[in-house]
């Protein structure tokens, strides 16, 4: 069997002593908790910046798929970059790109400002996720150590998108919406400053030329069908509105996938997907993204346009949903070791379902326990149970020099999932309501899209049961 993902294999080029592995995986996962906290932190500050910059309906929309296609679509070309030119130049190199659009989305005077700033935040976020992950796998041993060190990126990722909430709420009722984004540029500073101090240069293998027209089109058919998907809400679905950009994207998804078995240093390369671990893990990771990204973006919706919460009030109430999360992702291994990385995968995402099931009866009347609380809970413990052996499958048995090509499939599918099924579930959610704006119609489409979201995931975990190996390697996941 190709080995695990090992330290050992790494390129070191620098020779400075290596830091303590604790502050590898504390920078690490800090990059790592921006880049997520950043798709959901705008949620509950959508209505401020729709009220102030007169963003068309469309236009709030993509103020989170601009930032989550593009993260989706150069992540595999920001994994690449980190094998072949180092993990800690790409690690700064995307977070410096990350805090400058910040900055420039926080200062935005129109809707294309913001749009752009937040697809360069996008861009920026796809060099850096993909190097988080490549660190701590590369820094920390194979056994139970690594196992646990992912566990700490999934709960750490996990909860910035469940703190994104609160964090949003406390700064659009404290200060203004613009705070959700110019956050970034402090954090992001300090984070800078440790890395270069801290972090120890690697890369895996010599250098080759990049695949830019393969991220281009992997970028733009992913965007156009994103596009397409939306504009069925508007023109319906025989419009030739909305075909074009639904046979262009499938077009240029088709001509990636065309490109990658032509080129000789692929950003995809496609015999990756002959090894069961990374290909199963990857379709399970992006059906679990397309159920679990909306989850945040309708719950926030909810519990201000129907509830009356205000963004404070929103983002409170999503706090106990923050916490099940990194408890379910910190509860992973353990569950890995007794029963197996699949069997953990699946009960995992069947809890996840129960909570989509249980929220898809909520009512314009509803209350906050049984209308946000405890769905919330069910959702987000099945999500963080999931997530870690998911991961550790779609990371297990590729070649070392392909560290950061694969660390960077597992963000790809999850965020390709998450950007696909926040257009297709919105989508689904406005026909429901049919241009209505009360709160009766309004639950209505939320309802509909969690029914929707449970139902993708019984088919992950269909997929899972048939599909996915029984466990990663046992020294990856023994204690």
């Amino acid at each position: 069997m190709t080995p695990m993902l090992r330290a050992a294999a790494e390129v070191p080029v620098s020779r400075r002593s290596a830091p303590p592995t604790w502050v590898v995986v504390a920078l690490a996962c800090a990059g790592q908790f921006l880049v997520v906290l950043d798709i959901s932190v705008v949620n509950v500050a959508l209505p401020s910046m729709r009220a102030d910059l007169a963003l068309s309906a469309p236009g709030l929309q993509w103020v989170v798929n601009a930032y989550t296609i593009a993260f989706a679509g150069f992540m595999l070309l920001g994994g690449r970059a980190g094998d072949l030119y180092g993990r800690k130049r790409m690690f700064l190199v995307g977070l410096a790109l990350f805090t400058l659009a910040s900055l420039g989305g926080g200062l935005a005077q129109a809707e294309w400002q913001l749009l752009a700033a937040r697809a360069v935040q996008g861009l920026g976020a796809a060099v850096l996720a993909p190097s988080t992950l490549t660190i701590v796998t590369s820094t920390v041993p194979e056994g139970a150590a690594r196992a646990r060190a992912i566990a700490t990126w999934t709960a750490v990722g996990g909860g910035g998108g469940a703190a994104g909430g609160l964090v949003g709420g406390l700064l659009v009722d404290g200060l203004s919406w613009r705070w959700v984004l110019l956050i970034n540029v402090p954090v992001g500073v300090v984070v800078l400053a440790g890395a270069l101090l801290w972090l120890v240069e690697s890369r895996a293998g010599e250098r080759r030329r990049l695949d830019l027209p393969g991220a281009l089109l992997v970028t733009a058919g992913l965007a156009t069908l994103a596009y397409g998907i939306v504009q069925t809400e508007i023109e319906g679905w025989t419009s030739s509105a909305t075909l074009a950009p639904l046979v262009g994207g499938a077009v240029l998804l088709g001509l990636f996938l065309f490109v990658e078995t032509r080129t000789k240093a692929p950003l995809m390369p496609l015999k990756l997907f002959r090894l069961r671990s990374v290909s199963s893990a990857n379709v399970a990771m992006f059906l679990c993204g397309a159920a679990m990204f909306c989850m945040w973006f309708f719950m926030t919706l909810y519990a201000q346009n129907v509830l009356g919460y205000t963004p404070l009030e929103a983002g409170l109430a999503l706090m106990p949903s923050s916490l099940a999360v990194v408890l379910g992702s910190q509860a992973a291994p353990r569950f890995m070791r007794a029963a197996g990385a699949r069997t953990a995968a699946v009960i995992g995402t069947l809890v996840a379902a129960a909570g989509f099931g249980w929220q898809s009866t909520m009512n314009a009347d509803g209350t906050y326990l049984t209308a946000i609380l405890f769905p919330g809970i069910l959702m987000m413990l099945g999500a963080g149970l999931a997530a870690t052996p998911l991961a550790s499958l779609a990371t297990s048995g590729a070649a070392p020099g392909d560290a950061g090509l694969v660390s960077g499939l597992v963000n790809t599918s999850r965020t390709m999932g998450g950007a696909l099924g926040l257009s297709v579930m919105s989508t689904i959610a406005a026909a429901r309501t049919a241009g209505g704006t009360s709160a009766a119609e309004l639950t209505e489409g939320y309802a509909l899209a969690f029914r929707t979201g449970a139902g993708v995931l019984i088919v992950g975990v269909v997929l899972m049961l048939l599909w996915l190996p029984r466990r990663v390697p046992a020294q990856a996941a023994s204690a």
